[in-house]
C-alpha cells in the first residue's frame, strides 16, 4: 500500500502540534501514512483543495483563517459542520471532499473531563469565528442559563446571534443569547465559564484580554490556545484563583475524532496521541 498523506492547512501552521499527534497514531497502528503542515496563502487554498487526490492526500485538517472559507470547495458537508458553518476536517473519498467539524465535540469532551457541566451556567465567549461557532453550538445543546459573546467584527457577531436564536429558540427557550459591544459588557465577574476562542495570546507581546478585576475563584477560564501552554489570560486567571485549562485537551479530542473520520474502521489511540502532544509541548 502506498503511503498516504494527511495534513493541516492554515496560516500560520508552524506552531501546530498536530503532526506529532497524528504521526504517533499512524506509527502505533502501523498505518502507512504521514501528516504534514501546509501553510497556505488565501489565493492558494482553492487550487490546493482541487488537487488533493492528485497529490495523494487523503485527509486534511483546517485551521484559522480557512475554516469557513473551504466550504464552497467541498462536495459534501455533514449536518453539524453545516449548522456551525465551519469545517476543520476534510475526508477525501474517490476524489470527493467531505467536510466535518470535530472542534465543538473535542472542546466539550475536554470540558466534561475537567468536570464542568454547561447546563444552567452563565457563559462568556471572546470571539465569533469558526472555532467560536463550534464551541457555542455544542455548549447551547446543554442549555446554559446565558451565553454572551464579543467580537471586534460587530456585523459577524450580530448575524451569529440571529442565526443561533433562530435555530435554538425553536428547540429550547431557556438560554439567553446575546452579543455585546465590549469585553467589559460580558459580565465576566458573574460568569461560570469564560472561553477565549481568538488567537490573542499566542504572541509574547499580546495583551491580556480581560481586566484582572473581572476574574474570580468561582469560574473556569478556558483558552483555546495551547502553545504557549499558559497565556497571559490563563496566568492572570490562575492568580485570581480561577480554574484554568488551555486548548491541548480540545486539540487531542478533536484530533482523535478527525482521525476516526479518516479511518472509520479504527479507534484513535488517544493515550498515544496525548503522550505525543505532551512531549511536544515540553520541547
Amino acid at each position: 500500500m502506498s503511503q498516504q498523506i494527511y495534513g493541516l492547512i492554515g496560516n500560520p501552521v508552524s506552531h501546530s502540534l498536530s503532526p506529532l499527534m497524528h504521526n504517533a497514531a499512524f506509527k502505533y497502528l502501523n498505518i502507512p501514512a504521514e501528516y504534514k503542515l501546509f501553510p497556505l496563502k488565501e489565493e492558494r487554498v482553492e487550487d490546493f483543495l482541487k488537487n488533493l487526490s492528485a497529490n495523494n492526500i487523503s485527509g486534511i485538517n483546517v485551521t484559522v483563517p480557512y475554516k469557513e472559507k473551504v466550504i464552497p470547495y467541498l462536495d459534501d458537508i455533514n449536518p453539524v459542520a453545516k449548522l456551525i458553518g465551519a469545517v476543520n476536517t476534510i475526508r477525501v473519498e474517490d476524489g470527493h471532499l467531505k467536510g466535518f467539524n470535530t472542534d465543538g465535540e473535542g472542546f466539550l469532551r475536554h470540558l466534561q473531563q475537567e468536570g464542568f457541566i454547561p447546563k444552567g451556567k452563565n457563559i462568556a465567549i471572546i470571539g465569533a469565528g469558526g472555532a467560536a461557532k463550534a464551541v457555542i453550538y455544542l455548549l447551547l445543546l446543554y442549555i446554559p442559563k446565558s451565553l454572551k459573546f464579543y467580537d471586534l467584527d460587530k456585523s459577524k457577531a450580530s448575524s451569529l446571534v440571529v442565526y443561533l436564536k433562530e435555530y435554538f429558540e425553536a428547540k429550547q427557550k431557556y438560554t439567553e443569547i446575546n452579543f455585546v459591544d465590549s469585553i467589559s459588557d460580558l459580565n465576566i465577574d458573574k460568569c461560570d465559564l469564560l472561553v477565549n476562542t481568538t488567537p490573542v495570546g499566542m504572541k509574547e507581546t499580546d495583551p491580556c484580554l480581560v481586566d484582572v478585576s473581572f476574574l474570580h475563584r468561582d469560574m473556569f477560564v478556558y483558552d483555546l490556545i495551547y502553545n504557549p501552554a499558559e497565556t497571559k489570560l490563563l496566568k492572570t486567571a490562575k492568580a485570581a484563583g480561577a480554574k484554568t485549562a488551555n486548548g491541548l485537551g480540545m486539540l487531542l479530542y478533536q484530533g482523535a475524532l478527525a482521525f476516526e473520520k479518516w479511518f472509520p474502521d479504527k479507534k484513535a489511540p488517544i493515550e498515544v496521541m496525548r503522550q505525543a502532544l505532551e512531549e511536544g509541548l515540553k520541547k
